[in-house]
């Protein structure tokens, strides 16, 4: 196993010696052993790895879902390792974008609404202007006002980024995002991925997907707990054009 890239000082996120072990009946199941990365703004990273090389594990601690057993969790220079769940969860409200594969929208409750609710939670003002604008920069300003059944799956996953962007967070986070859509509408939407990045904006995939590992810059493979590979993608495509999102 190597020792990954860390830089202290200048990153966005830093792990410094990561363990996450799970009591499973009497046994001692240990998922993280002493990770350590540094993740700077504006990366576009990809995790990959079988499955119990211990990257779902690794996405719960980085969105702050779950805490390490030991180690830290460096968030903007702020050690969230050892929060209460009730501090850990305004730090999800304000700085953690997620987006799942199986999209998590309230069925009963439109675009819109589904873009909003996390604004509410976050209480913050202009919370169905910054909906729209989130809406309009996924390309769904005209499908606002339908729900989920009335979406098809690749609508559904923009509904999920743009109810991500709507908290302008430090992080975007997705846990294979593509894995429920096909290959046209998964391009659509690591298209949108591509684009958000060239703006600025750090994202997190955790994929099992070669072809989605590839559009990243960084691709930090994990197995049995431990960082197998921490590597730079050299890239073919072009960098889509930037546009601004704005939001009130």
């Amino acid at each position: 196993m190597i020792a990954s890239k860390t830089h202290p000082g200048d990153s966005l996120i830093e792990l410094i010696g990561i363990e996450k072990v799970y009591r499973v009946g009497t046994e001692l199941v240990r998922a993280l052993r002493g990770i350590s990365i540094a993740i700077h703004e504006n990366e576009y990273v990809a995790i990959m790895g079988p499955s119990g090389s211990g990257k779902s594990t690794m996405m719960n601690i980085l969105g702050c879902l779950d805490i390490p057993t030991a180690g830290k969790y460096m968030l903007r220079g702020r050690d969230v390792s050892t929060l209460s769940q009730s501090r850990l969860a305004r730090i999800r409200g304000k700085q953690i974008g997620f987006v799942f594969q199986t999209f998590e929208l309230l069925p009963r409750t439109t675009a819109l609404k589904n873009v909003e609710l996390p604004l509410m939670y976050a209480q913050v003002s202009h919370k169905k202007q910054r909906a729209l604008a989130a809406l309009q920069r996924v390309g769904l300003e005209d499908r606002a006002m339908h729900r989920p059944n009335q979406l098809s799956g690749g609508q559904k996953q923009r509904v999920a980024i743009a109810r991500a962007l709507a908290q302008t967070p430090d992080i975007i986070l997705a846990d294979e995002p593509t894995g429920n859509l096909d290959s046209k509408t998964g391009e659509e939407i690591m298209t949108i991925f591509d684009s958000l990045h060239a703006e600025g904006q750090t994202i997190i995939i955790v994929t099992h997907e070669e072809e989605i590992a590839a559009r990243c810059r960084r691709v930090i493979r994990l197995y049995d707990g431990l960082v197998a590979s921490d590597d730079t993608v050299a890239q073919t495509r072009p960098s889509p054009p930037r546009a601004a999102m704005t939001v009130s």
